[in-house]
């Protein structure tokens, strides 16, 4: 008698997609700003990023 393999199922949970209307995103600002929340306006050209010196890093031998 033959012997049967059982295939493993690929049965990963997919996440939900994300969906957002324009009303949805609206109504979620409004609730921020009658939370008391501030919204600031940020100036082309600027970044939140922080420039710090980098690390160099040496993987062989000198």
């Amino acid at each position: 008698m033959a012997a049967m393999r059982v295939k493993a199922s690929n049965s990963k949970v997919k996440p939900a997609p994300a969906v957002e209307t324009s009303e949805s995103i609206n109504e979620q600002i409004a609730a921020f700003l009658k939370s008391g929340g501030e919204i600031q306006k940020i100036e082309k050209g600027v970044s939140g990023q922080t420039f710090t010196p980098s690390k160099h890093i040496s993987l062989g031998k000198k």
